[in-house]
C-alpha cells in the first residue's frame, strides 16, 4: 500500500513538474518582453544566453517615458479600447440572440443557416479581406470609425458558441416563462441570458483578445493619425529613427497589459465556459 501511494506522489510530482517547465517555455518569450521593457538599450539583447535576460537588475521606466514622449501612445490605446469595446457589446447582444434563435426556435431554413454558419466559420479572414475592403470604401468609411466596427459586429464563431451553449439549456425552463406570460425576447432577457454568464465570459474574452490584437484590418481601414490603433502605433516605432528596441518593449508590454488583466479575472468563466460549450448536433 505504501508503495502505491509512493508510486502516486511520485507520479504526481513529476506531472506538475513537467507542466511547470512546458508553462515556463511557453511564457518565457512574454517574461522575456516584459524585463527588456525595464532594461538599458544596450542590455536587451546581450544578455540572452544567461538568465540575465529575465530579469531587469538596472530597471528603470525609462522606455516607459520614451513610448509617451515619441508618440501619442495614449491616443492609441483610447482608440483601441473604444472600438474594440463596441465591437464585443454588439457582438455579444447580436450574435447571442441568433444563437438562441438557432438553438430554440424552429423555422423554415434554420438547418440551411446553421450549416452555411459552419462553413463560414472555416473561412479565413485573409480570403474576404479584399472584397470587404472594397465593400467599406464604396460606403466611404475608410479612415472612419464604422469601417472598424461594422464588419465585425456579426461573427460565425460566436454565433456557434451561444448556440452550442444554449442547447444544453432546459426546454422544461423556457415553457414555464411561457406559461408566467414571458414574451419570446422576456425569456431571452429575463431567463436565459442570466443563467448564460459562462459564455458570455468566454465570447467576450477571444473577441477582445482578437480585435485588440488585429494589425492587419486597421492597417487598411485606417489611414489618418485619429483613428490609429494601439497595434498600428507600435508599428511606428519601426519607422522613427533611431530604431531604439526598449520603447518597442515597453510598448508591447503596455498592450499586453489589459488582455492579462482580462484573462485573470475572467479566466474562470472562460474554462467553464470552454467546457460546458460542448459540440452536439
Amino acid at each position: 500500500m505504501k508503495s502505491v501511494q509512493a508510486r502516486r506522489r511520485a507520479f504526481k510530482v513529476l506531472f506538475y513538474m513537467g507542466n511547470t517547465a512546458i508553462a515556463l517555455i511557453f511564457v518565457s518569450p512574454l517574461l522575456w518582453m516584459i524585463a527588456s521593457a525595464f532594461k538599458p538599450e544596450g542590455q536587451i539583447f546581450s544578455q540572452l544566453n544567461s538568465i540575465k535576460t529575465f530579469i531587469p537588475w538596472d530597471a528603470s521606466f525609462h522606455n516607459f517615458a520614451e513610448v509617451f514622449q515619441r508618440v501619442p501612445m495614449m491616443r492609441y490605446i483610447t482608440n483601441s479600447l473604444f472600438y474594440v469595446t463596441v465591437i464585443v457589446v454588439l457582438d455579444l447582444a447580436v450574435n447571442s440572440l441568433c444563437g438562441y434563435a438557432l438553438a430554440k426556435f424552429d423555422f423554415m431554413g434554420k438547418e440551411f443557416l446553421l450549416s452555411l454558419v459552419i462553413s463560414l466559420m472555416v473561412l479565413p479572414n485573409e480570403a474576404v479581406m479584399l472584397p470587404l475592403y472594397k465593400l467599406v470604401s464604396s460606403f466611404g468609411w475608410i479612415n472612419q470609425w464604422p469601417a472598424l466596427i461594422v464588419p465585425f459586429v456579426a461573427k460565425c464563431f460566436s454565433i456557434y458558441m451561444f448556440r452550442q451553449f444554449f442547447l444544453d439549456i432546459p426546454d422544461e425552463l423556457i415553457e414555464a416563462a411561457k406559461i408566467d406570460g414571458c414574451s419570446p425576447f422576456g425569456i431571452f432577457t429575463k431567463v436565459v441570458a442570466p443563467i448564460s454568464g459562462n459564455v458570455y465570459a468566454t465570447v467576450f474574452i477571444l473577441d477582445y483578445v482578437s480585435h485588440w490584437n488585429d494589425f492587419m484590418w486597421p492597417m487598411l481601414a485606417v489611414t489618418g493619425e485619429s483613428k490609429r490603433t494601439i497595434q498600428l502605433g507600435i508599428q511606428t516605432f519601426f519607422g522613427l529613427k533611431p530604431i531604439n528596441y526598449g520603447p518597442i518593449m515597453a510598448s508591447l508590454t503596455i498592450s499586453a497589459i489589459p488582455m492579462i488583466i482580462l484573462f485573470l479575472f475572467l479566466q474562470k468563466y472562460y474554462v467553464q465556459g470552454i467546457s460546458t460549450t460542448g459540440i452536439k448536433g
